[in-house]
């Protein structure tokens, strides 16, 4: 039975696509997002519904916003925080921002919580995504770890990234140490590897810096890892 996806933190829709070429509705919500609702059809009937709404306030007024724009049961919530506060690669910078904000690592990790909270106010499975980081310190470990590459099996052989080819290597053949936290029944899929240029990632000689599209294109989750968790929640 088709029913609701919601993707918090979520600007591209990549997590969302394949729920939604199976019929299923999403709605992703994030700050850039330009409105409060957007409603977007698909061929198929599906809807995908876009959203800024603020995941830093009350949740009762989340869970309530969701349950006004639902035409269909809430089946799977994901998830992916900034990691800008939380990743571990930027430590350096953490004394820096204690100056600034002594309670930016707990704001921070408010916005984690906030995944785990929507996926246990529907009762379904959920997961959020984030790299090697802090959550392991404040909250608890990963459930999983992955690489890109190690999904990328469930791309056509001929594939091309659709936003971003110039920086993404097709059928996500790279490698990129990224942290899973789920729950609810939860299925983390089966990995289908594929061959990595070199063993190891060149994107980072496009993507350094501090500009917005770079953390975009460096936040977005990969392709063939979204395909192969619908496969494997799908039935739940």
């Amino acid at each position: 039975m088709n029913g609701m996806i919601i993707s918090l933190y979520d600007l591209t829709a990549v997590a969302v696509e394949p729920w939604l070429a199976a019929g299923y509705d999403a709605l992703i919500i994030d700050t850039q997002h330009p409105d409060r609702l957007s409603i977007e059809e698909r061929d198929n009937g599906s809807f995908l519904f876009r959203s800024n709404f603020d995941l830093a306030g009350d949740l009762s007024e989340l869970v309530f916003f969701i349950k006004s724009v639902s035409r269909k049961p809430v089946r799977f919530v994901c998830g992916f925080p900034p990691c800008t506060d939380l990743a571990v690669s930027g430590a350096g910078h953490m004394a820096g921002k204690l100056a600034k904000n002594p309670e930016y690592r707990n704001e921070a990790m408010l916005l984690v919580h906030v995944v785990r909270a929507v996926g246990k106010a529907f009762n379904v499975p959920w997961y959020f995504e984030n790299p090697v980081s802090v959550i392991s310190t404040e909250w608890r470990k990963p459930d999983f770890i992955f690489h890109p590459y190690e999904y990328g099996g469930y791309l056509p052989a001929d594939d091309v990234h659709p936003l971003w080819p110039e920086y993404i290597k097709p059928r996500d053949a790279y490698p990129k140490k990224t942290c899973i936290w789920s729950g609810g029944g939860f299925v983390m899929p089966e990995k289908k590897p594929v061959e990595i240029e070199s063993g190891f990632a060149t994107q980072h000689l496009k993507l350094g810096g501090k500009s917005l599209k770079t953390k975009n294109i460096r936040s977005a989750t990969p392709r063939g890892f979204s395909l192969a968790v619908y496969l494997a929640n799908r039935h739940g």
